[in-house]
């Protein structure tokens, strides 16, 4: 059966109140079922399942759509695997080479499990070093055991030995960096270790941290990537803590494994880390499939710091609402949390910075603005922030900084736009109602708005909106930074492809390399890339062009948002969803004046 025949399937047999009423004690409402939602923290029902439609919807936290869309999100699921799971609960054939299992990494992943427990049971069966360690960290049994956290021992071959009885091959355990070989002797990688299993979110072992006891170098070993470990791809502890992470609609990103650990432990559980490498744009978008929140938590030093304004520009160009904190007196959050509790770091939170004014911070930090020289310098790096934020955001900080540099906010905006400055106006106005997809509404972010199956995402054919803004870019460098705030509409995988590979290449201050850009592609991306570059006409119209580009998004999200909220009235109870009835009605119409006004309503 073809995958799309499947999906249809899928739903004609998948009754959503059989799916959903698995996991969400449902009672009978009229028409509909209602039960306590599942994607937040409610003691009233507002989750409205409905059998007619086959869809469900929340009025607490927004969360729509249809069976798929469920389990995608109450599993943490993708697109795919939750069709491969409706599938095989239902019996419903499904052309399994769109599934194919790839058998080497099977074994892989069974060496690795394999491993995991032979350095669990090393840890807890008698006393050892590693033990100690954790325990004198302040580590509890019930979380050792949570995490699978283990320890390899002193010895040469322990860990070999033991896979070797399992019958495991010696060329799969040097793949996957557990052994090493040193003339045609294998013994172990990992010694005198506490060992850290990495699981992605599907619960699967892909590698090892290790942290040495007591003196030696490296302090901390990892994995070496194998065909089933890639660091950029995979987030540690994100396997425990994905399903805190969505209820609480914000992911504490920190950098090692024990500030995972000890905030697990002390009751902050919506947290991950990155594994010892820069966040990469994999890492923020496996993140993305989560929350639509992110509060990176580095150390305070300059490692630290540099760190964070790398991931704020990452999660920041995903889409993503990020913000910072830097846990007081040089502490990392392992050691603030033991010694102050998680009343405190919660307090540390909501003190956290949003992206902008963190960046702002730090250029203050390295300039002298109590002289001419350095606010001037100031002002100059400062204009780059700005050059990253929409244009609603930009004029919020225009206003910031110069009642803080005592500067005409006019000066600042010739800085910023150039000439250009009223056109950006004529922008601001006409995005004045728009729901950013990565800081708008609950609803339109539960929605998925923002974040597209990629199956579905590959289906759709290159739109004009995209040849242009990807042309105009090209075309003129200065764009770069205002198409960023709408680089969520590249959803065509070529497209999308041409916008990272424009990003890669994309430096401040000059003219971007059309044929470097064309060199990053692959050969299919290219043949797209040479049809915008040849057939898309811009010259001359850049700004009208991109205005009218920037309408016609607006419209479609707008329109998006118009549908949502007719399919949430449709399921709403007039006497205990009044209040939400009102709400979404005002917004209703104020949505359908807004279309109206720009010409949008044929």
């Amino acid at each position: 059966m073809q995958r799309n025949n499947a999906v249809e399937e899928i739903k004609s047999r998948c009754n959503i109140v059989d799916v959903i009423g698995r996991v969400v004690p449902l009672k009978k409402a009229g028409s509909n079922y209602k039960g306590i939602c599942p994607f937040h923290n409610e003691k009233t029902s507002s989750f409205i399942v409905s059998e007619q439609k086959q869809i469900f919807t929340c009025f607490g936290c927004g969360a729509t759509g249809d069976v798929i869309a469920f389990v995608q999100k109450y599993y943490n699921l993708d697109f795919l695997d939750a069709i491969e799971r409706l599938a095989n609960e239902y019996g419903i054939t499904i052309d399994k080479s769109s599934f194919r299992k790839n058998e080497k990494n099977d074994k892989l992943y069974e060496i690795n499990r394999d491993a995991a427990n032979f350095f669990y049971k090393a840890l807890t069966t008698k006393a050892n070093a590693g033990y100690a360690y954790m325990k004198n960290r302040g580590i509890e049994p019930a979380t050792l055991k949570k995490f699978g956290i283990g320890y390899a021992d002193e010895k040469w071959d322990s860990l070999y030995t033991y896979l070797k009885s399992k019958g495991h091959d010696d060329s799969m355990l040097l793949d996957l960096g557990l052994i090493s070989n040193s003339k045609g002797k294998y013994y172990d990688k990992f010694r005198n270790r506490v060992m850290f299993p990495i699981i992605n979110t599907r619960g699967k072992v892909i590698g090892f941290g290790g942290r040495i006891i007591g003196d030696g170098e490296p302090k901390y070993l990892n994995s070496q990537e194998s065909p089933i470990f890639l660091k950029k791809n995979n987030l540690y502890g994100l396997n425990l803590t994905k399903h805190d992470i969505s209820k609480e609609n914000c992911a504490i990103l920190v950098e090692g494994y024990m500030d995972v650990i000890s905030l697990y432990q002390s009751g902050v559980q919506n947290v991950s880390a990155s594994l010892g490498t820069a966040l990469t744009d994999n890492q923020a978008a496996l993140l993305k499939r989560y929350t639509d929140g992110v509060i990176l938590s580095y150390d305070a030093d300059d490692a630290g710091r540099k760190a964070a304004l790398r991931g704020l520009d990452i999660l920041y160009g995903a889409g993503m609402n990020v913000k910072v904190l830097h846990v007081t007196d040089g502490k990392d959050p392992d050691e603030f949390v033991k010694k102050k509790g998680k009343e405190a770091f919660i307090e540390l939170i909501k003190k956290a910075l949003p992206y902008a004014d963190y960046k702002i911070e730090h250029i203050k930090r390295e300039v002298d603005i109590a002289t001419t020289e350095g606010r001037v310098e100031f002002i100059k790096r400062a204009i780059t922030v700005l050059k990253a934020l929409s244009p609603s955001e930009a004029d919020i900080y225009i206003k910031k900084i110069a009642a803080d540099m005592k500067i005409s906010e006019g000066a600042i905006r010739m800085e910023l736009y150039g000439n250009d400055g009223g056109a950006v106006m004529n922008a601001q106005a006409l995005g004045s109602g728009r729901r950013n997809p990565g800081a708008g509404s609950d609803a339109a972010n539960m929605s998925g708005q923002a974040s597209v199956p990629k199956a579905i995402k590959n289906a759709k054919p290159i739109s004009a909106i995209e040849k242009h803004l990807i042309k105009i870019t090209l075309t003129d460098a200065s764009y770069y930074h205002k198409v960023a705030a709408y680089s969520y509409i590249f959803r065509n995988e070529k497209a999308s492809a041409i916008w990272k590979a424009i990003k890669s290449v994309y430096r401040e201050g000059e003219e971007i390399d059309a044929e470097a850009v064309r060199e990053a592609l692959e050969i299919g991306e290219q043949d797209v890339f040479d049809d915008i570059m040849k057939n898309t006409l811009v010259a001359g119209y850049e700004e009208q062009i991109y205005l009218d580009s920037v309408r016609r998004i607006e419209i479609s999200e707008m329109k998006k948002r118009e549908s949502e909220i007719k399919v949430m009235l449709s399921l709403a109870d007039e006497e205990e969803n009044g209040e939400n009835i009102k709400e979404l009605t005002e917004e209703l119409m104020e949505i359908q004046k807004w279309i109206n006004e720009q010409g949008g309503s044929q």
